[in-house]
Order: C-alpha cells, then structure tokens, then sequence
C-alpha cells in the first residue's frame, strides 16, 4: 500500500466516522486479504455475476474480439485476479499490449505473473492506481491502432448515478477513438440478488469485516471484529444492495488521535451495488457522448457485456474528470 493510499484511508475512515449516516468507499475493500476474499465469493454457488459473465465470454469472446479490431491496446480496470481478459486475449488479433490496473498491487503483480505464463510473447504493463482518481495511462505504443477499456464484473453498480456518468466521461476523456466494453448486473427477481451477498459459507461477511480489520492493521484502530455484523439488503426502489457494518453495542473507535462513539444499532454504510437495465445504462453513456454497440447476455439476461465506441474527439474541451475526497 503506498503512502498516497494509507493517507487517503486515513483521511475517508475519519470522514465516515465524522458523519451522522456513515459511509466509506467500497475500494477499501481490496487489500491482499479482501482481493482473496473476493476472488473466494466468485466462486460461491450464490453469488451468480463471476460465472453468468464467464459464460458470456466464452461464448462470445471472438465476437468482442472482432469489434476490437487488430493491434489494439486492451486495458483492464480493476483488473483482480485477471481470470475473465484470458478469454479476450485467446481471441484478439496480434494485441500490441495488455495494461491490467488495479489498486492492490501485491495481489495484481502476483496476477500479473501467471497472466504470463500463459501469454509470454504478449507486453503487460501493470499500473498500480486508482481509476476514480487518475488511470495514470502510459503514451501508446507505436503501431498500436485502438484502445479499448474492459471493465467487466458489477464494479459499476458500485457508483451513483452521477459517478456512472462522470465514469464515461473520463472514457471520452482518456479514450479517444478507442472504445468500452463493460460488464453490468441486470434487473432481476429480488431474491436472487439477496442471497448473493448473503452467502451461507459467511465470505461475504468475512470479506465486509475485512475492512475494518485492515483499518485495524494499517491504520492502528481499535475495531472488535465480532461486536460488528454483516447486514446486506436488496433495496428495491433504489435498484441497488447495500452493504454496512452493525455496530451491536455502544462502543468507542480510535483513529488518529480522535476517539469516535458508535451507538448500538448504527451502521457503517460499505458498498452499493446498483442493478440496470440494458436500456437505463446506455441512456447514462449516451448521455456522455458515447455511442451504443453490441450487447452479449446470458438467456436468463442476467447479466449483460455491453460495447461502446469513444468518438476521436469530445464533445467539449472539458478535462478528464478527477474525483476530489469528500
């Protein structure tokens, strides 16, 4: 974890426990421990996203591969374990490069590596950043002809509505005359969605209480692992999970000097995770200037890929977004 990180850490976990209704970002979650945990929940017979975006690929990873084109820069955001871009790599057509990014580095590079064995004529560049900041991009590789942006999975319910269009934006931002392919968690029937992140094996939980224990080991706090709860809920007229941490007893939090009371009953609120339409989802990239593509489902339609192109040149001369702390 780099400095920059430990500092922006310290800084949201003060900023959650200053509020009245508590929030943290879900990237906290992704520390060596919490990117094992979650590579464990992928593989949960509840939690369907990892398997129904598998299935997609292997399917119609060489129609995805067509679009992109020969010569192309793949760049992977929130690139984990770099289990779903094998099937895009087997399929692309002489790929000048492949730039996986992802905010924990130790468990990336370690990735990284076995990416390699299977693709060792192939140039990786790993970059350790955080996307909702700066991607931090290199200058593109002679004779490359396009860069496309994966970002598979749900990581994009994990935004507001006003983050999803600010996210595209960048996309126009960083991305001219290159293009998205991007994995969204459909609407489905409620129940479905609950019980993916309210596994009987108790991962999820132990991954939302990673947390604080990495609070505990980084930032020197004094959370007690079990006088907190996992709570997740399917709220249904915002289309979205929510994740928190239930304080089950008054208790008192050290951070940095200051000491915080949670009363029993309160929560610290960890993650959303929105669910789209097809339709809702491209309406916010349109909105952006993006321009609609293709779309790959499963026949449930549970979870969708959808590709989008990236006009060579924006629509204003406006900078790429840099979200700034709240």
């Amino acid at each position: 974890m780099t400095p920059t990180n430990h500092q922006d850490f310290e800084h949201d976990l003060l900023t959650a426990l200053s509020q009245t209704r508590k929030h943290i970002s879900p990237k906290y979650f992704y520390d060596v421990t919490g990117s094992s945990l979650f590579d464990q929940i992928c593989e949960l017979p509840e939690y369907y996203p990892t398997r129904t975006e598998l299935s997609i690929l292997k399917v119609h990873a060489a129609d995805m591969a067509q679009h992109m084109g020969p010569k192309a820069e793949l760049i992977e955001l929130g690139a984990g374990s770099l289990t779903k871009v094998r099937y895009l790599l087997r399929e692309m057509d002489a790929p000048i490069s492949f730039l996986p990014m992802d905010i924990s580095g130790a468990h990336l590079n370690a990735a990284v590596d076995d990416l390699s064995l299977e693709f060792p004529q192939l140039k990786i560049n790993p970059i350790v950043a955080d996307y909702t900041q700066n991607w931090l991009l290199p200058t593109p590789l002679q004779g490359a002809a396009r860069r496309i942006a994966f970002f598979p999975g749900s990581t994009i319910g994990n935004f507001s509505p006003n983050e999803v269009q600010e996210f595209f934006a960048n996309c126009v931002a960083y991305l001219p005359g290159g293009a998205l392919l991007l994995g969204v968690d459909l609407l489905k029937e409620p129940r479905v969605i609950h019980q993916a992140y309210n596994d009987a094996q108790g991962v999820t939980a132990a991954f939302n209480l990673n947390l604080l224990a990495r609070a505990n080991r980084e930032l020197k706090t004094n959370f007690v692992l079990d006088q907190f709860s996992h709570w997740a809920f399917y709220n249904a007229p915002l289309h979205r999970i929510e994740m928190h941490l239930v304080s089950l007893k008054k208790q008192e939090v050290h951070l940095a000097d200051q000491v915080f009371v949670l009363e029993e009953g309160e929560t610290l609120h960890t993650e959303n995770s929105h669910k789209f339409s097809i339709d809702g989802i491209q309406k916010l990239a349109l909105s952006q200037g993006l321009e609609v593509g293709p779309v790959w489902t499963d026949p449930q339609r549970w979870f969708g890929l959808l590709w989008f192109d990236i006009p060579e040149q924006a629509h204003s001369n406006d900078p790429p977004f840099i979200r700034s702390k709240t």
